[in-house]
């Protein structure tokens, strides 16, 4: 309290001070005086900087002033009242002195609560990171002397209460802020959260009752994560573990995380982190067994009998100790079971972040019933683990951190963990970043973080209470710097005192957080000195009693994950009674909504008599059919992307808009027959965490369709790492089954380089042990069908299906689809040539392409005289169809040759993978034969004219003179299909 009025009343008057206010201190000076004063004179010191900083009535009213009045004298020039003075009868002059020394404290103590983290003695071998002279008496014209003179509220705060002046108050601020913790939240624009967070800070309550019990216990548990990390040092000398050790402190602090969590009724975390510290998390936070994590460096043994290839894999290879994730049922006592997961993580260190927010929001909603899924923030909370050099370093970080606070992707916050080693492998700070700490790029996004000193377990568990504290009541993402050490090098074969000789110097001297905690309590008298030892020999004698129970499947260590193919075929016909309903659902437009004019006439007009005429469902309508199909049958649908409620070319239109009021509206969230939740998002402009996100969601929460449309094809390249790292492998490594579903548009349009590929050879090349589906659909129909086939599979064989999707197709007549299309056909692997089927006796040449190139050919001028011509879609190209092209190839029994036919550069596309299956179809090298753009190191012509002259080449290539039928040739050279003719 100050003069009766909360401290936080008289922050919110020190940001704007009402010229009545001043006017009213002014004449009367006996109670212009103390803090009022000071908030007074430091407005008037801002204006003096600038006059616009303060608002216009309080700016008029500065400018009334005579220069020669007292309050602008003292205000430009304050100075301390001498003892005499002080005792004196107030007067105009002496409250005025007074006035100045208070606005001199109360800009000190804003000060020290803004910066005071500078000095804060947060790293454990050295100094605090800076010096700020605006924290020191004389630069605000003070003394100790004349801060005793002053009260205590000159300062505000808790800390006014619990102290007799200001001097004592300044000296509990610089307690607070520059002690173990530094508090860093002076870019929280929000008042709100600012108050919270210094009067968390101030008042103390989220530090611990350290009583003998608490300490001990703690003790205790540092000595497990001591002691499990000194038995592996010694047992394995020089194997990879990435220890933990000199922020051993973060296995505490994710215990009080969790526990705090579980207090409160949070049903689910989940963790992410890179490899330093992970063996830890697995053995302490996650349960894993010792023998399970102790029989990964039994690596003689472990390699005997394993067979990693062909049928002996079942297409599992397994991962490093350090990648792997685990799961476990957390229970305290009278705290029901919350399932915690730790989400495996490769090399790329934080690439892993989007996906524990992703597997965190899964966890939060509800998707039974038809509309929006319904989502509980407080459901779920996730944990991520940072590297200090990663965080600034790494660009799906700040694309993560843009997530946190979108209505598509927000968590209701994440609590973020820095384990700061201070050097990244063997890359000092001045190297590796451009900011002062680690943590700075949190700033830009407003999360608060509180830099600890890893040695101090108290601050330690104060700042994880602070932290879940403020994420529970704001919903937003917290940051905790945790400043430590590292031990060894960046692995334990590394030599790190190569690289930084002086710094291991001290490392190495320095004792470890479980001695200095150990010596305190042995001070205190807490427990002896043979206590602690008889702690270290417990756990030790544990973990010898693991290793000796290491079994054949510890060592292994490898589950059974046999993958059966299951047949792609599924049932995907849909009743035409029951289409025609949905379609009448979905055109409905609610009482009072006013579509846009153009819209209304050009595509909803036409949407809406589409299923009448004979081909008239184009790509758009058909996927929206095919939404609401699998929404009726109770899977719910998760779609995101840039724009792709609209459609990047206007062709989904999945959200409508009132150009009168604004309002949206999704007729797939309000179609009576669905009885699954349906979402779209629009993303934010990025790719890999977007995409990450999306991954983590569909592996949580395995009974959702979750798609992910790129904006065009090829920025799926910004993603690469998730695709590589996660998407085609995340089975093979770790056993997920993701069935997510990626949306890639293609084609060669004469739109350039960077708009014509969706690079398919790269998704080609990570093709194997049928770890993803690939189609290249050339018809609505096709597309409407693999969809539902995709949710068919999703419960009963569950893989990722990337879809290259059309430009110029998705309103082409060739395209487009009839009812009868969708109500009782299927998905087509192989589409063959209807016409050429008819005279197949004649066809000498097959043409074989995948996607749009087959239009470009089917309605060029020249094709419908090419008789001796058949021209095949392949519309799937993994798992290649090798049975269903082998049937169609037999069907034309005079056949010289198969052209690949292609618009991508040779060296890309699907050339090099179909060409060796092919082969291996026709089983001799004279009869196939490539037509395509030849080898080039970018995709495209960077022009609409050459590029039109490079497709009619193809085409006329495709189509000139085909070879005429010779029974004699064919009887001599063995020509034909399937197999070599025997004479």
């Amino acid at each position: 309290m100050i003069n009766g009025t909360p401290w936080k009343q008289n922050q919110a008057r020190h940001d704007e001070v009402p010229a009545k206010v001043i006017k009213s201190a002014m004449s009367e000076p006996n109670i212009f005086s103390g803090p009022n004063a000071a908030y007074a004179l430091e407005l008037y010191d801002r204006y003096r900087l600038d006059p616009a900083s303060v608002d216009a009535e309080t700016r008029a009213f500065f400018e009334s002033l005579p220069e020669e009045s007292a309050f602008a004298a003292e205000a430009a020039a304050p100075r301390a009242p001498s003892p005499a003075r002080r005792n004196s009868t107030p007067s105009a002059s002496v409250g005025l002195a007074d006035v100045s020394l208070g606005a001199a404290a109360a800009r000190l103590a804003r000060f020290i609560r803004q910066r005071g983290h500078l000095e804060a003695h947060t790293d454990p071998l050295g100094p605090p990171p800076g010096k700020d002279p605006e924290l020191e008496l004389s630069a605000h014209g003070l003394r100790p002397a004349y801060l005793a003179m002053l009260p205590s509220s000159a300062v505000g705060g808790p800390i006014a209460a619990e102290t007799r002046n200001a001097q004592e108050a300044i000296a509990r601020l610089r307690q607070v802020y520059s002690g173990k913790i530094g508090y860093d939240d002076e870019h929280i624009q929000i008042a709100e959260e600012r108050y919270w967070l210094r009067d968390a800070a101030e008042s103390g309550r989220f530090f611990p009752a350290a009583t003998r019990e608490w300490k001990c216990d703690l003790l205790d548990r540092l000595t497990e994560v001591e002691t499990f990390e000194h038995f592996i040092h010694q047992t394995w000398r020089g194997a990879k573990r990435f220890s933990i050790e000199g922020t051993d402190m973060l296995i505490p602090v994710l215990d009080e995380i969790i526990h705090q969590a579980a207090d409160v009724g949070t049903r689910e975390v989940v963790l992410g982190m890179a490899h330093r510290g992970r063996l830890n998390v697995l053995a302490h936070v996650l349960g894993k067994p010792y023998p399970t994590i102790l029989a990964g460096f039994e690596s003689g043994k472990r390699d005997e009998g394993v067979s990693v290839s062909g049928k002996g894999s079942r297409g599992y290879y397994g991962d490093v100790k350090y990648h792997l994730g685990a799961r476990r049922a957390y229970k305290e006592s009278g705290i029901r079971e919350m399932p915690i997961t730790l989400v495996p993580n490769p090399s790329h260190l934080e690439f892993v972040n989007p996906l524990v927010n992703g597997q965190a929001r899964a966890a939060q909603e509800s998707r039974d019933g038809a509309g929006a899924p319904i989502q509980d923030e407080l459901a779920s909370l996730a944990i991520t683990i940072h590297g200090d050099a990663a965080f600034p370093g790494q660009g799906v970080v700040a694309e993560t951190l843009n997530l946190s606070n979108l209505s598509g992707y927000r968590t209701g916050g994440t609590i973020h963990i820095i384990a700061n080693n201070q050097i990244g492998f063997t890359t000092l700070p001045n190297d590796s970043r451009s900011t002062l700490y680690a943590s700075d790029l949190a700033k830009g996004f407003e999360i608060p973080i509180v830099h600890v000193n890893a040695d101090d377990p108290v601050a330690c568990i104060a700042a994880a209470r602070m932290a879940h504290a403020y994420r529970e009541r704001f919903r937003k993402d917290f940051l905790i710097d945790l400043i430590g050490y590292r031990r060894y090098g960046h692995n334990e074969g590394d030599e790190p005192a190569f690289t930084q000789p002086r710094l291991y110097e001290v490392v190495t001297s320095h004792p470890t957080v479980r001695e200095t905690w150990a010596a305190e309590l042995i001070q205190e008298g807490a427990i002896s000195e043979e206590e602690t030892s008889a702690m270290i020999t417990s756990y030790k004698e544990r973990l010898q009693a693991a290793r000796k129970q290491i079994t054949v499947e510890d060592l292994l260590s490898m589950p059974v994950l046999d993958r059966t193919l299951q047949p792609l075929a599924a049932d995907t016909r849909l009743d035409s009674d029951t289409l025609v309903e949905l379609h009448s659902e979905l055109c409905t437009v609610p009482e009072g909504f006013t579509r846009h004019s153009r819209l209304e006439h050009t595509v909803f007009s036409r949407r809406c008599a589409a299923l009448a005429g004979e081909r008239g469902i184009d790509w758009g309508l058909a996927e929206t059919l095919a939404f609401a199909s699998i929404l009726a049958s109770g899977t719910p649908i998760r779609l995101t992307g840039q724009d792709c409620e609209r459609g990047t070319f206007a062709h989904r239109l999945a959200v409508w808009h009132d150009v009168v009021t604004g309002e949206r509206y999704v007729p797939l969230q309000n179609i009576p027959s669905a009885r699954a939740s349906f979402a779209i998002y629009n993303s934010p402009l990025s790719e890999t965490a977007a995409l990450g996100f999306e991954y983590g969601y569909s592996i949580h929460e395995p009974g959702c369709l979750v798609f992910w449309e790129a904006q065009y094809g090829d920025f799926a390249n910004g993603a690469q790492v998730i695709i590589d790292q996660f998407l085609v492998s995340g089975h093979s490594k770790w056993g997920q089954t993701p069935s997510m579903v990626l949306l890639l548009p293609h084609g060669y349009e004469g739109s350039g380089p960077e708009h014509s590929s969706a690079r398919p050879e790269r998704f080609l090349q990570l093709c194997a042990n049928d770890n993803i589906r690939l189609v290249n659909c050339t018809t609505s129909a096709q597309y409407f069908h693999v969809l539902r086939r995709q949710a068919a599979l999703l419960q009963i064989d569950p893989r990722p299906l990337i879809v290259f999707t059309p430009k110029s197709l998705l309103r082409h007549h060739n395209a487009m689809a009839s009812l009868s299309d969708l109500a009782g056909g299927s998905f087509l692997p192989v589409i063959d040539d209807v016409e050429a089927t008819r005279r197949a006796d004649q066809v000498t040449r097959m043409i074989l392409s995948t996607g749009k190139i087959h239009v470009d050919l089917v309605t060029s001028e020249a094709f419908p005289k090419a008789d001796r011509v058949a021209s095949v879609r392949l519309e799937q190209l993994y798992p290649f169809p090798s049975e269903e092209l082998a049937e169609v190839l037999h069907g034309y029994p005079n056949l010289r040759e198969v052209v690949w036919l292609q618009e991508e550069p040779k060296n890309m596309g699907a050339w090099t993978f179909v060409e060796p299956r092919l082969r291996e179809l026709v089983q001799w090298h004279g009869l196939l034969r490539y037509i395509g753009r030849p080898e080039n190191s970018s995709p495209a012509e960077g022009s609409m004219s050459r590029h039109q002259v490079e497709q009619a080449r193809l085409i006329a290539s495709a189509l000139e003179s085909p070879p005429e039928i010779s029974p004699a040739t064919q009887e001599v050279e063995g020509w034909g299909l399937g197999v070599r003719r025997q004479n």
